[in-house]
């Protein structure tokens, strides 16, 4: 018999560095699950990942055991690894802060393409650029897809 899904928990945190201070610990500990447990399988699985922002959903049930997904990292932060950027515009229809091009994109939509919900590369690099818009981060060229 399957066991019972008590909620889910989503969470930000960066690869290899899950601990018990916030927000891992008060997020774990408020519904009664195990959080050095958690902490230990997290950075074991995500030890490749060092450093990176990876979004983790947390599947606990009613008898306090857990299971977790975890997710490629947001394709606004890859966006600003690409484009060398700390920060998005304060102002993006106004102020640019960057320029990437179309394969720059491309490598992005097909790393994300498994959490979003499109099904062709093409479909991913649209929403891929939208984000980067909406951060200030201009796209040369003319998009590369079956026009």
């Amino acid at each position: 018999m399957a066991k019972e899904v008590a909620g889910l928990i989503k969470l930000q945190i960066k690869g290899g560095a899950a601990n018990p201070s916030p927000p891992v610990g008060p997020a774990l500990g408020s519904k009664g699950i195990n959080i050095m447990e958690f902490c230990k399988q997290f950075n074991a699985r995500t030890q490749d990942k060092a450093g990176k922002v990876l979004p983790v959903i947390i599947t606990y049930y009613a008898d306090k055991s857990f299971d977790f997904v975890i997710k490629t990292p947001p394709v606004a932060i890859q966006l600003m690894e690409v484009a060398k950027v700390k920060t998005g515009s304060a102002e993006p229809n106004r102020k640019k802060v960057a320029e990437i091009t179309w394969e720059q994109v491309r490598t992005i939509a097909q790393d994300k393409l498994v959490d979003l919900n499109c099904f062709t590369v093409e479909a991913a690099m649209t929403m891929v650029a939208g984000t980067a818009r909406s951060m200030g981060i201009a796209v040369k060229g003319e998009f590369p897809g079956n026009n």
